[in-house]
């Protein structure tokens, strides 16, 4: 068996039928680094540059690198009207092509970091919501629980006056208000 090195020659040709071989030459190296390969980038968000700008700049104030993922779950909790579970958001980030494990993984460290907030409801699923710049000296707003659809709303509009603040100041501090009822649809 014989080995032969490689011709010097390029035998293509540019399509004519009298061309001359050409010479082959290796391609000029301005530095000795290879290009990383990129990863593909998800769907750009459709939220304006300016929201994904904060976002970005709220997570690194946090102490985190603000990933792709922790951007686009962050996003996902400012824009949504109620909290969500781990499922939900999962649900909504796989289209980005970002897994369950990232999701539980960025709803934790982002919970950590005071950009979310994470609550129980008594059905012993966590669920989280975006804690608003102005939010983070105020304690948890309280939350209604439908009792037949589990339906969760916010309602971030209703504040304790000051004397319920001091009739449970006797009792402890309160964390958490939590009210079940029946929703407007299931009644």
């Amino acid at each position: 068996m014989t080995i032969r090195n490689p011709p010097p020659f390029d035998m293509r040709t540019t399509g004519s039928k009298d061309s001359q071989p050409q010479p082959h030459t290796a391609p000029s190296v301005v530095n000795n680094t290879r290009p990383k390969a990129q990863k593909p980038s998800p769907a750009p968000p459709t939220e304006s540059l300016s929201e994904m700008e904060l976002a970005r700049k709220d997570i690194r104030a946090a102490g985190f690198r603000a990933t792709p993922a922790r951007i686009a779950t962050l996003l996902e909790l400012r824009s949504s009207s109620s909290p969500m579970t781990h499922a939900d958001v999962a649900d909504r980030l796989a289209g980005g092509g970002f897994d369950k494990a990232t999701a539980f993984r960025n709803l934790n460290d982002l919970a950590q970091g005071g950009l979310l907030r994470r609550t129980e409801l008594g059905d012993h699923v966590w669920r989280f919501e975006a804690i608003g710049p102005d939010e983070h000296d105020k304690q948890a707003h309280p939350h209604f629980v439908c009792i037949d659809c589990g339906q969760v709303t916010c309602l971030s509009d209703i504040d304790l006056n000051t004397d319920s603040g001091l009739q449970s100041q006797s009792v402890g501090e309160i964390t958490e208000i939590l009210l079940r009822g029946h929703c407007i649809q299931c009644r």
